[in-house]
């Protein structure tokens, strides 16, 4: 056999192939026999460097940026597992009074009847403003019949001006559907999962309202 040397029955087998030495990673020229394991010629490192700088600076910022992806990953798992049902609250209520702005930008102030072009000086800005409070009524703050587009006056200095909205919500969807709301007294518990599927629906709807608009 090529490269063996056989020797007495019983005797050691030796293998005596040599291996080629490597090729240089800069000047691609062969390593000396006693360095054959290695990769680069000792004078061809700071050449090697130096070409090969740019290369190294893209892949470090390259792991740079995914180390701080990971790390703002986790940090949101972190944040996700630590927050409790009023933190949840908040949010789901951002995304749902955002959607109910923009589902009535086009209608006038559930209470003062002022149209969106005539919101200057106090009636300036719009809230999204519930019929039952959600402090008295928690169950509804997410009933889309329960809220509804207000003028900042009328929501936040005006108790909500619940006779005045009940008149243009009687306008707006009907005797039976405010009866059902004013009758409507369940007790509900939110859980995490509920609040995460309200605010992930409404973020939904409201991303599909505003293509609408495009």
């Amino acid at each position: 056999m090529p490269g063996l040397v056989q020797g007495r029955k019983g005797a050691e087998v030796i293998n005596t192939t040599t291996r080629k030495p490597n090729r240089c990673k800069h000047c691609k020229e062969r390593m000396p026999v006693e360095k054959a394991h290695h990769v680069i010629h000792d004078e061809c490192i700071d050449p090697w460097r130096i070409a090969n700088a740019e290369k190294f600076a893209i892949q470090a910022a390259r792991k740079k940026v995914l180390a701080e992806k990971v790390d703002r990953a986790l940090t949101m798992e972190r944040r996700e597992r630590l927050k409790r049902i009023p933190d949840r609250i908040k949010e789901a209520q951002k995304v749902f009074n955002a959607w109910v702005r923009t589902r009535d930008q086009h209608q006038t102030c559930i209470s003062c009847g002022k149209p969106p072009g005539d919101m200057t000086q106090l009636h300036a800005g719009r809230d999204a403003g519930h019929y039952r409070s959600t402090g008295s009524a928690s169950h509804l703050r997410f009933h889309e019949d329960n809220c509804h587009a207000q003028c900042v006056k009328c929501n936040q200095w005006g108790a909500g001006m619940a006779v005045d909205y009940r008149i243009r919500l009687l306008e707006r969807i009907g005797l039976d559907r405010v009866e059902a709301l004013e009758a409507d007294n369940a007790v509900n518990k939110w859980t995490h999962e509920e609040l995460k599927a309200i605010k992930s629906k409404y973020a939904a709807k409201l991303k599909e309202l505003k293509a609408r608009a495009e």
